[in-house]
């Protein structure tokens, strides 16, 4: 992907709960924030998608992973955590993105507040957004994503990590060739060994930054 020709906007979009609130920590849980990923970026998504699970309980939806021309945004990355979430995302439009970020945090907060009888604020803010302006800073956050659960002693291996978009990653060539042309990897393989190579390293530097912050 050459950053400097491309007019679209790559994003990497994360937001943590209010107090370290355990609101990713279920396995329903993540399913709901799943099917809100999903649900917010259909083109023609205009009721809620509470109310739009009243009126039927089976939603044709499109995948995660769906041509950017058939949704607002183009996911490239995501991993789901306890208390917080990483999305990487691309859009030729600043404020499409702000709306669907938007509509997914209000969306799954009155879902966690109905559900769990609670009131007030879910997050911890409105969200953060960091612009990737390289291939190489998109590789990088990628990895940083995808080796969340890892850092943080979840898991011992990333594919382990189900809420996650690593195994789609690493599963099948043609994801890169067909779907994930933004980044350089043209193998499962190669981009496998990038990301777990630097294990060690990334939970070393974890434990460096908790040390000194």
């Amino acid at each position: 992907m050459k950053f400097s020709s491309d007019s679209a906007y790559v994003m990497h979009i994360c937001n943590k709960s209010i107090a370290g609130y355990q609101i990713l920590a279920q396995k329903k849980d993540c399913e709901r924030f799943m099917l809100t990923l999903r649900f917010y970026n259909m083109p023609g998504a205009q009721r809620s998608l509470s109310n739009e699970l009243e009126r039927s309980k089976l939603l044709s939806i499109p995948s995660l992973f769906t041509d950017s021309q058939a949704v607002k945004v183009k996911l490239l990355a995501y991993c789901l955590m306890p208390d917080h979430y990483h999305l990487l995302v691309k859009s030729s439009s600043l404020p499409l993105v702000s709306k669907y970020i938007g509509d997914i945090q209000n969306s799954y907060s009155r879902y966690v507040n109905i559900s769990r009888k609670r009131k007030g604020p879910l997050w911890q803010s409105r969200f953060r957004r960091v612009r990737v302006m390289s291939d190489a800073q998109l590789a990088h956050v990628t990895r940083y994503i995808h080796l969340n659960p890892v850092t943080s002693y979840l898991c011992e291996k990333p594919q382990d990590w189900i809420y996650s978009s690593y195994r789609h990653y690493i599963t099948n060539d043609q994801f890169f060739l067909t779907y994930l042309r933004e980044l350089s990897f043209k193998t499962a393989k190669r981009y496998r060994h990038f990301v777990e190579d630097q294990i060690d390293y990334q939970r070393k530097l974890r434990l460096i930054k908790n040390h000194l912050f």
